[in-house]
């Protein structure tokens, strides 16, 4: 993986800042200034894991440089961290669009840590035991379901459909294939059990099943990543 760093262009090359202490830690860096248009064309094919916007005591300019990171379609969905100091921290709002903060002057063992926790809270992966999708995590082993580490509280068959959807991500399935599938071919329910089912799982999850689209006119699917 690696990340990439936004800041002033002073602020980038001092002592003790992002750069100098992920180079130490063995990461893969690279630093864009503050003001800097950014080009799809730059991360398309290898989008960093994570950003850290270092805003230092400017947060504001945090916010304006994480408005424009996010209009480059490579980067709308990377994880992005802002770095401020104890000072400014208190000029962020519960609302932000950062996933995380880290303080400045940084601990690297905890710059490093909030790192690797916003890459993994919007991960995604297939284990044989276990699918994850941003927030949402399917135990298939346990046979739970959580959110942001949440548990969710999910009927026999809500967990049934949403574990064959995540696990055939990208292609679409009828309701009479996922009748079959998930319910079973004796099974003779009409197919708005599937749109009832896929109603509750909605509810139940809110954003974090955002990727389980209605395909009209054929059925549903959720998001390749």
């Amino acid at each position: 993986m690696w990340i990439l760093v936004v800041g002033p262009e002073g602020v980038l090359e001092r002592r003790g800042g992002a750069i100098e202490i992920l180079d130490s830690l063995g990461c893969r860096v690279r630093a864009v200034d503050l003001w800097d248009s950014m080009d799809d064309e730059n991360f398309a094919d290898d989008p960093p894991a994570v950003i850290l916007v270092e805003a230092i005591e400017e947060v504001d300019a945090g916010r304006a440089a994480l408005m424009r990171l996010r209009a480059v379609p490579a980067l709308a969905e990377v994880p992005a961290l802002i770095g401020v100091t104890v000072h400014a921290l208190g000029r962020l709002g519960l609302g932000e669009e950062f996933d995380d903060f880290a303080l400045v002057p940084y601990v690297p063992a905890e710059l490093y840590g909030r790192i690797r926790r916003a890459e993994w809270e919007r991960s995604d992966f297939n284990m044989p035991e276990r699918l994850k999708m941003g927030s949402l995590c399917v135990d298939l082993a346990a046979h739970e379901v959580t959110v942001d580490g949440r548990y969710v509280q999910l009927t026999q068959q809500e967990f049934a459909l949403l574990r064959f959807l995540c696990q055939n991500r990208g292609r679409v399935y009828s309701r009479r294939q996922l009748l079959e599938r998930v319910w079973g071919v004796d099974y003779y329910g009409s197919s708005r059990t599937v749109d009832i089912h896929v109603r509750r799982l909605r509810m139940k999850l809110g954003n974090a099943i955002g990727s389980l689209e209605t395909v009209r006119g054929v059925g549903y699917k959720v998001k390749a990543p």
